[in-house]
């Protein structure tokens, strides 16, 4: 068996760090320095964390190549049991939440792995889909069910469970990072569109099933720029009318959002319309086995209300003007600022070496997270911010940046060794 998987969060909002006393570092002993960086990247102290950055810095033979070369390919993972394991735990800011799990028979440590995580609708449990979906899969995926009670997986506390359940199992197998989906059936899909649309360039590619968008969230179908999506929907029904993904499939559109919209016509004896058929399974599954994440996109578009000032890729909303903000559950609050639909906005290109400009709408303050794949640190880097340079000059890559970045955001392919803080005069 493998056992009670336990997290211990620090997790302020959008940001936690997953840990378990099953990560597998790496396993040459006399490699300090790596054994070291791991130690940091996982830490969840925040003093501890501190201290072991300066053994780093302290070390000898420490330089920002060796670092970044550990975090993508330095971490050995151990071997694990394989099967299905439906009964499992995951402890989240101290509350323990089911989690069903099935681990492909062909698991090899030594090679990356997709990992597909999949939300469960109201009345039904993670374990209930595993069965469903163990089948459908093949054995190319991991695959993770949470469980949440009602479904309610559009609240706050769900967003982290899904976080976290993605942060502990990159630590524990070796899940490849441009290959991890989210999809979700009814309440499941409302909370696929919602996490998918907050942390886009987490995912490979988002499938929500029978749900639909508030109004008042559609703006943050733009932040889908550079994430795939498939939608199914059954066009009887009557639960979530199918009119919630047409309209969604429209906006897309407008965006110039390239998707899958698949609409059905069967229905079910017990659920009519409202269901996934199982004829619509193998497409889907074909669909996600072509797609990769591009982990750093050109262009990035960003969609923040104030509980959500996260990275986003190589873009963070510092500050912003009075914008509307969610509460614990996401979606009930319904004040003048939601109804109006006022969130920030950026939206930036990189549209020639060393050249970035950026578009913002009620932003005041942002933040842009450069590497060697990025830019030119050779040469000078110009930001224009609404058509006005805002800097211009060379940039200075720093370890402490470069490590700093890599514990927050836990992923191997987004490794940033400069900040450029970017502030905007205020407007008459």
């Amino acid at each position: 068996m493998i056992g009670v998987i336990l997290v211990a969060l620090l997790l302020s909002w959008g940001c936690g760090h997953a840990t378990s006393s099953l990560v597998a570092g790496p396993t040459d002993e006399s490699d300090n320095l790596a054994a070291t960086v791991f130690q940091y990247v996982d830490a969840t102290d925040s003093e501890e964390a501190d201290r072991i950055l300066q053994d780093i810095q302290a070390h000898p033979n420490v330089s920002i190549d060796r670092v970044v070369g550990i975090i993508r390919t330095g971490r050995v993972y151990k071997p694990q049991p394989t099967g299905m394991f439906p009964e499992q735990e995951i402890v989240v800011r101290g509350r323990a939440y089911p989690l069903s799990l099935s681990i492909p028979a062909t698991y090899d440590p030594s090679k990356s792995v997709g990992l597909v995580v999949c939300l469960h609708g109201a009345g039904f449990t993670g374990a209930a889909y595993l069965e469903r979906w163990q089948g459908r899969l093949g054995e190319g995926y991991l695959l993770a069910c949470p469980t949440y009670p009602s479904g309610a997986w559009f609240t706050r506390r769900a967003e982290e469970l899904v976080l976290a359940t993605i942060r502990e199992l990159r630590t524990r197998y070796h899940v490849d990072p441009d290959r991890i989906f989210l999809t979700g059936m009814s309440n499941g899909g409302i909370g696929t569109w919602l996490i998918g649309m907050h942390h886009a360039p987490l995912f490979a590619g988002i499938a929500p099933m029978a749900s639909g968008l508030d109004d008042i969230l559609m703006p943050f179908l733009a932040n889908l720029r550079n994430t795939p999506i498939y939608i199914i929907h059954g066009a009887k029904d009557q639960v979530m009318p199918v009119e919630l993904s047409r309209s969604i499939s429209r906006e897309l559109k407008m965006l110039g959002y390239s998707h899958v919209y698949r609409e059905h016509e069967r229905e079910h004896p017990m659920a009519g319309g409202h269901y996934f058929p199982k004829e619509e399974l193998p497409d889907l599954v074909m669909w996600l086995n072509e797609q990769r994440r591009g982990p750093l996109p050109g262009r990035l578009t960003v969609v923040r209300e104030a509980s959500h000032f996260q990275s986003f890729n190589w873009l963070r909303l510092e500050s912003a003007d009075p914008i509307a903000a969610f509460s614990e559950d996401l979606v009930d609050k319904r004040d003048e600022r939601i109804k109006r639909r006022e969130y920030a906005k950026l939206d930036a290109s990189i549209v020639e070496t060393n050249r970035i400009e950026v578009n913002a709408e009620r932003v005041r303050r942002y933040s842009i997270f450069l590497n060697d794949r990025l830019v030119d640190f050779s040469k000078p880097v110009t930001v224009l911010t609404n058509g006005q340079v805002s800097f211009t000059g060379m940039v200075t890559p720093s370890l402490e940046t470069l490590l700093r970045q890599a514990r927050q955001r836990q992923d191997p392919r987004e490794l940033f060794s400069v900040q450029l803080t970017i502030a905007i005069p205020n407007r008459p």
